[in-house]
């Protein structure tokens, strides 16, 4: 059973935006690739198992919240879950802030 998300809007790093005008380097997911997605400020990283009509069923890999650290859950999200990732809620994964 998936555990229904309702994901952040992926905003500046959507996925879909970036390959709007260039489809022939678009990757379709494959199972074991990692994605990305944002979750009430959270970035997500989901193992892809699965993929059909647009949308990634995985397991939550990985939580990491705004502070930067990796947590066990974030709102109703826990590492380990279920969901499904629809391709236009993909992000690209935040850059890290240079602490120079």
């Amino acid at each position: 059973m998936h555990k229904h998300i309702e994901w952040d809007a992926p905003g500046g790093a959507s996925v879909d935006a970036h390959y709007a005008k260039d489809e022939q380097h678009r990757v379709t997911p494959q199972p074991g690739m990692m994605l990305t997605a944002r979750y009430h400020g959270a970035t997500v990283r989901v193992q892809v198992e699965a993929y059909k009509d647009g949308v990634s069923i995985g397991k939550v890999a990985a939580l990491i919240g705004d502070d930067g650290e990796r947590h066990d859950s974030h709102g109703d999200l826990a590492k380990g879950d279920m969901v499904r990732l629809p391709d236009d809620k993909r992000a690209f994964q935040a850059s890290e802030d240079d602490e120079d």
